[in-house]
């Protein structure tokens, strides 16, 4: 996972949002595309990247593309780090949707398993 990458895309990533005024446009959508595709690229390192490196901020952005990195790359180590992750960050897990954003990553990697792919 290239994290100075990962972080250029949060920074761009809050930069759209302010000047969207909440609104949604379409560097929002360029920028979960980015994300996506950084923190899917190889799951060992975004796993240990969680574990050792992210903040509270980049725990809540990661919440936003958690089932697009799900989907492309279905693992259950990646969604129970996360939710471990869950009682690191409990401000923002009350601020941000983050518990359906773990049950949407989880309802995945069941249609997967049910499906017969593998979950890694």
């Amino acid at each position: 996972m290239n994290i100075e990458k990962f972080r250029e895309v949060i920074k761009r990533r809050e930069y759209v949002e302010d000047i969207s005024c909440g609104e949604w446009a379409d560097g929002i959508e360029e920028c979960q595309k980015l994300l996506t595709d950084i923190l899917s690229e190889d799951i060992t390192s975004t796993i240990d990247f969680l574990n050792n490196e992210c903040t509270a901020s980049e725990y809540s952005w990661i919440s936003e593309v958690l089932e697009e990195v799900v989907e492309k790359k279905p693992n259950t180590e990646l969604v129970k780090c996360y939710k471990e992750l869950m009682t690191k960050f409990p401000e923002e897990c009350a601020t941000y949707n983050i518990a359906g954003a773990i049950e949407g990553a989880e309802a995945i990697l069941r249609w997967e398993a049910e499906h017969g792919k593998d979950s890694d």
